[in-house]
């Protein structure tokens, strides 16, 4: 297939310098603080966060991003998580896009282009490639990492279920983990990628039908044979800075179900799109982020 550039050049041409996700104001008092306090305490956890997004596997680990509904920052998720994995891990990562066919996951790691896709890829693979023969159809992510899209940014036949299971299922061997940016439940390849996959991250956005809707899903989680709330996280996400939904009540709603609930706050840099530029998150969002990775690669590697 010919390459296809992600995002129209004019579009590309109209977009402003990107924001930090945080204000000028709210570093240079992150400054002053790290000046007067000890970041002994500070250096501690991230070591033990690194540790745990470090952990060694046996075989390819698949973690796959849902929400309930569109416009809540799963792809966004998505994307952190596999930066995130790519720059503590020392081994192969891949971001998997398993959304609609007009997904953004290529926008967000920064690809400029893509070329081969899933449908794609799926009718070549043979167990006797290496992992060098299959990242030459790959799109390779600026901080560490691969790519493969869903599509190649056109309006056509959505991702099947048969198609997924090919490609998750061969892939698995060459990468330690494997990050599925799922469509929105209850699509039908994403209720298959949540119930195959070793660790799940539920998006749900800060608001009372999110939450509400996400502890459904939950529910459902909970009747599956494998029971498996037990690899599930929650990203609740904050889409505005404006959000009036009590953000500790949020969480206590959701942690009745047994899972881990892990705040993502809003970032200004995140809410303008675009390719993620990891030296502009705020600081609120890389914690957030660290801490998501390690919670799913925790659930990941218990799974056999």
């Amino acid at each position: 297939p010919e390459s296809t550039p992600t995002l129209d050049p004019r579009l590309a041409l109209a977009q402003g310098r990107p924001q930090h996700g945080d204000s000028a104001l709210r570093r240079t008092g992150r400054t002053i603080r790290r000046l007067t306090t000890s970041a002994a305490q500070e250096v501690t956890e991230e070591s033990r966060i690194a540790r745990e997004i470090q952990q060694p596997v046996t075989t390819g680990r698949v973690v796959a991003v849902t929400s309930i509904r569109g416009g809540v920052g799963k792809t966004t998720v998505a994307a952190l998580l596999s930066r995130t994995f790519g720059h503590y891990r020392h081994d192969p990562v891949l971001a998997l896009e398993a959304d609609a066919a007009l997904g953004t996951l290529p926008v967000r790691l920064g690809a400029g282009s893509v070329r081969w896709a899933c449908a794609d890829l799926a009718r070549i693979l043979h167990p006797a490639m290496q992992l060098t023969d299959i990242t030459g159809y790959l799109v390779p992510v600026s901080d560490g990492g691969w790519l493969l899209p869903a599509s190649q940014g056109r309006v056509g036949a959505p991702l099947d279920v048969a198609t997924y299971r090919t490609v998750t299922l061969a892939l698995r061997r060459y990468f330690a983990a494997t990050v599925v940016d799922c469509e929105t439940l209850p699509g039908e390849v994403a209720r298959t990628a949540m119930d195959t996959a070793h660790a799940r991250v539920v998006v749900a956005p800060m608001t009372p039908e999110g939450v509400g809707g996400t502890r459904l899903v939950l529910d459902w989680l909970g009747q599956l044979p494998h029971s498996a709330l037990t690899t599930t996280v929650v990203a609740l996400t904050a889409t505005s800075p404006d959000m009036t939904l009590n953000a500790k009540a949020a969480a206590a709603h959701l942690r009745e179900t047994g899972v881990t609930v892990v705040p993502v706050p809003y970032d200004r840099h995140l809410a303008g799109g675009g390719a993620i530029d990891a030296t502009r998150l705020a600081a609120g969002t890389r914690k957030a982020a660290t801490r998501l990775a390690a919670e799913a690669m925790r659930r990941a590697v218990r799974v056999r």
